[in-house]
């Protein structure tokens, strides 16, 4: 699996006894960051593998994998090149360095190291790899053949799904709902090793829980001999959970499209799908498990189009507005609502399956649009998302002026308190103003933050044509 570089050196033994020898202390070893000699490559032919022009996968960490501390040790001029291959999915390492030693730290055991992140798919010998783009060339085409197709979309334009309100810039790609534990299984244990390198914080899902589907975003590709391939661009695990008494709500788990093919419209396309089947099946709402901030600000511009063209909420949203162009914020002691209704909360999830917390980040999006010009009425909004914000961070009570205090007790004294106002002010009044000042300033940044994402939104989505 590695390739071995050792320098020769010689050096006459010492024959002078008169002259003394010297004893010195050896350097402990400082190792290296697996960051700094590791280098991944996705590749899809075999005369791409030692082709350093080839795609470089940018990991998210691969410290993580190694040691405690992220480090290499007992390797000098460690190189260390994965090709994983984008038909099969199964790896290889080439490993090359100079020397090895024991600095004090030991020598890590590569080959462990690179299977907890690999596992069973990493291939021994490079021939055996190489053997694997035309022994698995149809490994994708025969997992496929056993899934539901979910949409079709052809280069002319055209397209064949489940519902037909989203647009997509993808064409010439299918979307294949893959379930049962045995397909699910085998397909995933291929993908786990991209997700732990490419998916920030990721685990790999439970395989045997039967509640478990995948989505996979495929494209027919011509191969050298005029036939069709089916190349792999990305895929979504979601999860099914029950929900009292009759229904069910879907968690999209992870969702991870390749590198090579990412920022064109591929995961957009499995968001659509997903929002799709979770109508078509009536289920009690859709969320989204811990989404990073690309996944969810394309994901709000995706629902906030739907809500815009949604007449169940135009009324509620277009007296919110009138509302707010009306009143002003600023003269008033107390932060005024300017929620959706509850009523307005159900129509979107019954009939767009968004859930609650989605439907409010995005309901602040839709009073932006509507407040036209919106520099006019930019002091009122700013003041409603800082309300909002400091009900969700610091809650609608301050704890100025409570205390807990200790008090005798037979129970655990651990366990026990007492929590009174106090209405004398004491030394730890200064303390709870700098408090204060320091939760003001945080909450600054966090309004200026949300601003920011709501204008980036409301930048991209446009009022539909009356």
């Amino acid at each position: 699996m590695g390739t071995k570089h050792q320098s020769s050196s010689s050096s006459d033994p010492v024959t002078d006894p008169k002259k003394r020898r010297r004893v010195g202390f050896s350097k402990i070893d400082p190792g290296v960051e697996a960051n700094e000699c590791i280098q991944i490559y996705l590749v899809s032919t075999k005369e791409e593998v030692d082709d350093l022009d080839s795609y470089c996968i940018p990991p998210v960490d691969l410290n993580q994998f190694f040691e405690e501390d992220g480090k290499i040790y007992g390797y000098q001029g460690l190189k260390i090149t994965v090709w994983i291959s984008s038909i099969s999915f199964l790896a290889y390492a080439d490993i090359t360095f100079q020397s090895t030693s024991d600095g004090g730290k030991g020598i890590t055991d590569l080959k462990s190291s690179l299977q907890n992140i690999f596992a069973e798919n990493l291939v021994e010998k490079k021939d055996d790899f190489l053997r694997t783009f035309s022994s698995e060339c149809g490994y994708v085409q025969s997992i496929v053949s056993k899934g539901e197709t979910m949409q079709q979309k052809t280069s002319n334009g055209h397209k064949n799904d489940l519902n037909n309100h989203l647009k997509t810039d993808c064409y010439d790609v299918e979307v294949i709902r893959v379930v049962g534990t045995m397909l699910i299984g085998h397909l995933y244990s291929r993908l786990v090793p991209l997700v732990l390198l490419l998916v920030d914080g990721s685990n790999p899902i439970d395989i045997t829980d039967p509640r478990w589907e995948i989505l996979l975003i495929v494209q027919k590709k011509i191969d050298q001999q005029g036939d069709n391939q089916l190349k792999l661009l990305g895929f979504a695990a979601i999860y099914r959970f029950y929900h009292y008494p009759d229904s069910s709500r879907l968690r999209l788990s992870q969702i991870l499209v390749l590198p090579p093919y990412q920022h064109k419209g591929y995961g957009r396309c499995l968001l659509e799908v997903l929002n799709n089947l979770a109508i078509s099946e009536n289920v009690y709402d859709l969320t989204v498990e811990e989404p990073v901030d690309s996944l969810q600000h394309v994901r709000t511009c995706m629902d906030v189009g739907r809500l815009l063209v949604f007449k169940p909420i135009q009324q509620a949203l277009d007296s919110t507005i009138m509302r707010l162009k009306q009143e002003n914020l600023s003269k008033k002691s107390q932060p005024s609502s300017f929620r959706p209704p509850l009523s307005a909360i159900d129509d979107v999830r019954k009939a767009l399956k968004i859930n609650k917390k989605q439907f409010l980040q995005c309901w602040e999006v839709l009073i932006y649009l509507g407040l036209d010009p919106i520099d006019k009425y930019m002091e009122n909004y700013r003041t409603i998302i800082s309300d909002r914000t400091r009900a969700d961070v610091i809650g609608k009570d301050s704890a100025a002026g409570k205390k807990l205090t200790e008090f005798p007790t037979d129970y655990d004294e651990e366990m026990a308190f007492v929590m009174f106002k106090s209405k004398t002010i004491d030394s730890n009044s200064i303390e709870l103003e700098e408090n204060q000042n320091n939760q003001e300033e945080q909450l600054k940044q966090l309004v200026d933050e949300r601003m920011k994402e709501i204008k980036l939104i409301a930048q991209k989505v446009s009022l539909p044509a009356l």
